[in-house]
């Protein structure tokens, strides 16, 4: 089956929600499929049914200089916005969902407007994952947002200007982070391949194992212990993106 177009009308799904009296966020996520790195959601806020900026989309179909000049026109244009993240050690301990909810409800819980519908990118409910966790794992956080309405958009990032201002918005400040990390640790090629799964990446693991920015529950080659550190670090396998658009990452 072809690919379907994207509709001419990104705004139509916020507009008939804004009329209903609704405050809408779009939500989006990047790096569930990296092998290092954190898990990176980007929430959008509108109030108002404005036009977003010219030529925004999916972030994987924008160039690395495309998705950084619209940055700036994305935070002027949102009403509110916000990035949360999971750290690789967390997705370790709780998986993929569970921590991809977990970084959503930091992102929602950072906001100053209270939205009363989300759109999320997906076929499911981002933030309703289960939070059962592995015997001995920390509970994951509850987040206000837990009895937020929400309405998942397949193709969202293509159909919905609110989910597709979260991807640009997520993906740059991602992108930033794995490079920041690429001058601690520059076997791996994060600068390039940002913490996914690479030819370079892999090889990089087969020689040196896994950093402690590593999902090393996902089988990685070389998982038996960790690399040491070429050098002093100032990051944290933690660390969380918090303002796109810090650097360049072409």
């Amino acid at each position: 089956m072809g690919a379907v177009a994207a509709p001419t009308d990104l705004m139509a799904r916020e507009r008939a929600l804004l009329a209903a009296g609704d405050v809408v966020v779009g939500i989006d996520e990047v790096g569930r499929g990296a092998l290092a790195g954190p898990v990176c959601v980007g929430v959008v806020v509108l109030e108002r049914a404005v036009d977003p900026p010219r030529g925004l989309t999916d972030s994987k179909r924008l160039s690395a200089g495309r998705r950084r000049a619209l940055v700036e026109p994305l935070l002027g244009w949102a009403a509110d916005w916000r990035l949360g993240s999971a750290s690789a050690e967390e997705v370790d301990a709780w998986g993929i969902a569970a921590a991809l909810a977990v970084a959503a409800g930091r992102a929602l819980d950072a906001l100053a407007t209270r939205p009363t519908h989300a759109l999320v990118d997906g076929p499911w409910n981002l933030l309703r994952a289960p939070r059962d966790v592995p015997l001995g794992a920390p509970t994951p956080p509850p987040s206000r947002a837990d009895g937020l309405a929400v309405t998942p958009v397949v193709k969202g990032d293509l159909h919905c200007a609110s989910i597709a201002a979260a991807s640009v918005l997520a993906k740059v400040a991602r992108d930033d982070l794995m490079v920041d990390l690429a001058s601690e640790w520059p076997d791996y090629g994060w600068a390039a391949n940002k913490g996914y799964g690479t030819p370079d990446h892999l090889a990089a693991l087969r020689r040196r194992g896994p950093s402690p920015h590593h999902r090393v529950t996902w089988r990685l080659p070389g998982a038996a212990g960790r690399a040491a550190a070429p050098g002093p670090t100032t990051g944290s396998p933690g660390a969380r993106p918090d303002r796109p658009g810090r650097g360049p990452s072409d």
